[in-house]
């Protein structure tokens, strides 16, 4: 009988909302890591307090609170860090929290008890956090968004593109009724592996549920079929194919039956 997979889930809530992955939903994050029948051992978020922002707006403080219990009712276990603001010699601003030592720390601690870690950042200091991880037995998993560090990436086991997991994060104009990722008439997000630039039409893959495989590859994606004259930026085309542009498009019914969805409205919104 397989042993169940045990994963630990570590959040550098600063790095990702700043990165593009505000308004991650944790409770997505929280399915993704227990795919597969996995069995979660930890779940920490690392978050920070602004305390100058604090003083100047009477709202601020409420509103962290109040988002630190969501998350923990959501069973992540939260560590709040002070924002420190530091000032070079030229009067520009910089602003940084201690919450990389305590999220590296609180992994390496756990990893004797883990399989699998999840770490989500884009933070290059996690490079070597990550290669003590696999020193000790541990599959290490990065997911990120935006400004994801290249040497992190290529270090980790697997990197997890944030963008491309169904309901990870709020499609743009998400309103209320929208049919849900995957159906037709939904927006969903993905890359394109294929495009012919002479003919004008190409492929994207895109994940139409969230995977629920222990390893995350592209044979578990679905492919829509796109025309050139679907992207909103043209330019945007002289990029494709492309693994690192993400692309959120409407899933239309296919053209010929038993046939690919058709991808419309097509925006680029993140290129690595």
């Amino acid at each position: 009988m397989a042993m169940m997979r045990r994963v630990g889930v570590y959040v550098d809530g600063n790095s990702i909302d700043m990165n593009g992955g505000h308004g991650m939903r944790y409770e997505v994050l929280r399915e993704l890591a227990g795919r597969a029948g996995a069995m979660i051992q930890r779940l920490h978020a690392y978050l920070t307090f602004d305390e100058r922002r604090a003083s100047r707006f009477s709202n601020y403080e409420t509103r962290v609170k109040s988002y630190q219990a969501a998350l923990r009712e959501k069973g992540f276990r939260v560590t709040v860090k002070p924002l420190r603001h530091y000032e070079d010699e030229d009067g520009t601003e910089t602003v940084k929290s201690n919450s990389d030592l305590g999220m590296a720390v609180d992994a390496l601690s756990a990893s004797d008890r883990l399989d699998t870690v999840l770490l989500v950042t884009g933070d290059g200091d996690f490079v070597e956090v990550v290669r003590a991880l696999q020193n000790k037995g541990c599959r290490v998993e990065v997911l990120g968004f935006d400004n994801v560090s290249p040497e992190l990436r290529e270090a980790a086991d697997q990197f997890i593109n944030g963008y491309l997991i169904p309901n990870l994060l709020p499609v743009r104009n998400d309103v209320a009724g929208l049919p849900a990722w995957g159906q037709i008439g939904s927006r969903v997000r993905g890359v394109c592996n294929r495009f012919e630039h002479e003919d004008g039409y190409g492929f994207i893959a895109f994940w139409s549920a969230l995977p629920d495989t222990p390893l995350l590859t592209a044979t578990d994606t679905s492919p829509a079929y796109f025309r050139s004259s679907s992207f909103q930026e043209p330019s945007s085309l002289a990029r494709l194919p492309s693994r690192n542009t993400v692309l959120e498009f409407e899933l239309a019914s296919p053209a010929k039956q038993n046939g690919a969805p058709e991808a419309r409205r097509i925006q680029v919104i993140s290129s690595m």
